[in-house]
């Protein structure tokens, strides 16, 4: 009788102990995140026009009158790695330019593309980072969501759901 009694202050303990991890976990999040956010650009989206890794002109221009999701990842990125689904799911039912930054060359990024599953026509290279300093981020994943007047409506840095992303792209349609 005895043994249940031992164990219920070990529960608490533990309960505390992971209480106070996660609210460490998260004070550690909240204070970096600034950082990651960086100097993101509102208002008007910068002009993109660019091309695919497959030859295929990428202008933002022509997006103009439909919501886009503009986003930013890398290959060496593990949580961009995890958001890659979800980004691909999101290309199935709205606009997306999808662009890797520092992630090597067009054909290294073909055959990434085609590992896993991607739409390489939507992959755009942004091999030295110049594009994603357009944007204002300075991490990946980072995620712009451009209205229908082409102007900067969401912007989220860090992984975000392929539901949140189709929310606020269905928002932006109305």
């Amino acid at each position: 009788m005895t043994e249940p009694q031992h164990k219920i202050p070990l529960l608490k303990r533990n309960w505390v102990q992971n209480l106070l991890t996660l609210l460490l976990i998260l004070a550690i999040y909240l204070a970096i995140r600034p950082f990651m956010q960086g100097d993101v650009i509102e208002g008007e989206a910068p002009n993109l026009n660019t091309t695919s890794i497959t030859g295929q002109p990428i202008q933002l221009a022509n997006y103009q009158g439909q919501p886009v999701l503009i986003h930013f990842w890398a290959t060496w990125c593990p949580i961009c790695d995890f958001a890659k689904d979800g980004i691909e799911q999101v290309a199935k039912d709205y606009q997306v330019i999808n662009i890797a930054t520092q992630s090597n060359d067009d054909a290294t990024l073909q055959a990434y593309a085609k590992a896993n599953q991607m739409n390489a026509d939507i992959i755009v290279n942004d091999q030295d980072g110049q594009l994603m300093k357009r944007f204002g981020a300075r991490a990946v994943p980072a995620s712009f969501l451009v209205d229908k007047d082409g102007n900067i409506a969401f912007v989220e840095v860090g992984y975000s759901t392929s539901i949140g992303l189709k929310l606020r792209l269905w928002w932006l349609s109305l």
